[in-house]
């Protein structure tokens, strides 16, 4: 999302992005011959409000904080064994629903390499403002 023109008003967008989060985490079921992924990286982009962002002082109650939701994602990971790549997607995706000012994210899993030392694979889902909302009503 960038910044659009809605009814001739221009609006403004904010996110916080990470990229190229290496996660410890064994993903797949892989036979003694068959190529498993050396690592898994994750991209994040958080929605948020363009006020936690345009501030009017420099401290840390006027802006979102993501210590917490990368020290979650971090527990999610944490050397865990998942059998699929949307499994800890959507674990992810309902961590960052747990914070109230993400309002959308965006977000990737690649891991690589897919064969003989090369290649990458990845997902990547974009959860929209309407969607976060009833994923946060189903946590509840």
């Amino acid at each position: 999302m960038s910044p659009s023109d809605c009814n001739g008003i221009k609006m403004t967008s904010a996110y916080v992005e990470l990229t190229a989060l290496k996660l410890k985490i064994k993903i797949g079921t892989y036979g003694p011959r068959e190529m498993q992924p050396r690592q898994h990286l994750l991209d994040l982009k958080l929605w948020i409000d363009p006020k936690l962002v345009l501030i009017d002082e420099d401290r840390m109650d006027r802006v979102f904080d993501y210590d917490d939701l990368i020290h979650e994602i971090d527990l999610l990971a944490g050397g865990n064994h998942y059998e699929t790549q949307e499994r800890l997607i959507t674990l992810i995706v309902e961590a960052c629903a747990s914070h109230s000012a993400i309002e959308s994210v965006e977000i990737g899993l690649i891991k690589f390499p897919v064969r003989a030392s090369s290649g990458n694979l990845g997902i990547r889902l974009y959860v929209d403002a309407k969607k976060m909302a009833q994923i946060r009503k189903n946590l509840l």
